[in-house]
């Protein structure tokens, strides 16, 4: 297979080779990207590269906004003084994700854009109300993550940035898969002035939040409130690594632990 590569300086470039290039696909950290093209999956005429964009791979706060450039790489997140005193459970997340080679290679627009059903970024996407914005438009994290491996996301339109508010309290707590690390079971809760969001990743097709916990919890915010409330194994998914029934058994257990990692 061949095929063209592109490393473009700019974000208006890169919008403007995926848009006139049939085809082309973005590449950010790769990690899900180029092992489908070696297996054949994914055939593109061309891969616009986005890691010299440097606007693209940053962090910084805005007053009560905590905002992460696309190209972040998860080591970067992880190891973010900014990140640690405004978002902590975020620098938590971005380092348990994958193997050092991973998180020094794979980035937070990568793994969001992706949305795999197993990974941890969409849990705090959506548990912290984030904002995606992209080249053309702003979208909102409850209106972003469609179905499995779907998101809002049109043709050739590229991530630029999230926007995290910081919340006033959160935890994020996951059961991992010993191989790759991916969540089997990950857990994301926070209380924020508008009450309480729990996202749960790996357990579904795709990131999903638990209002009944979210009500408990903003009732009383400990881990007691959510110990008793038992989830239904429907649409939960069963592989080699759990059952359904067992990964509903697990969300309760981890939102236990996410709750106590919230108030420390």
């Amino acid at each position: 297979m061949s095929f063209a590569f592109h490393q473009p300086e700019t974000s208006p470039e890169a919008v403007a080779l995926l848009g006139s290039i049939q085809d082309s696909l973005p590449l950010a950290g790769g990690m899900t990207l180029l092992p489908t093209i070696k297996q054949r999956l994914a055939t593109p005429t061309a891969l616009i590269d986005l890691s010299k964009i440097a606007q693209l791979s940053s962090i910084s706060l805005e007053g009560d906004t905590l905002v992460i450039g696309a190209m972040t790489r998860h080591v970067d997140v992880a190891e973010s003084e900014a990140v640690r005193g405004a978002i902590p459970l975020l620098a938590v997340l971005a380092a348990g994700i994958g193997d050092p080679a991973v998180r020094n290679r794979g980035t937070i627009g990568g793994s969001v854009a992706n949305n795999d059903p197993s990974a941890d970024y969409p849990a705090a996407v959506l548990g912290l109300g984030a904002t995606i914005v992209t080249d053309r438009r702003e979208i909102a994290a409850a209106d972003f993550f469609t179905g499995l491996f779907e998101t809002a996301l049109q043709p050739n339109e590229v991530i630029l940035a999230l926007r995290f508010p910081v919340p006033v309290a959160g935890g994020y707590a996951k059961f991992k898969s010993p191989a790759s690390r991916y969540a089997v079971v990950g857990v994301c809760v926070v209380q924020s002035a508008g009450g309480v969001c729990l996202a749960v990743t790996g357990a579904g097709p795709g990131v999903f939040r638990v209002p009944e916990m979210e009500k408990a919890l903003a009732a009383s915010f400990t881990p007691a409130a959510v110990a008793s409330i038992k989830v239904s194994a429907e649409n939960m998914s069963s592989d080699i690594h759990a059952d359904s029934e067992y990964r509903a058994h697990l969300i309760t257990v981890m939102a236990k632990k996410a709750v106590a990692a919230a108030i420390g």
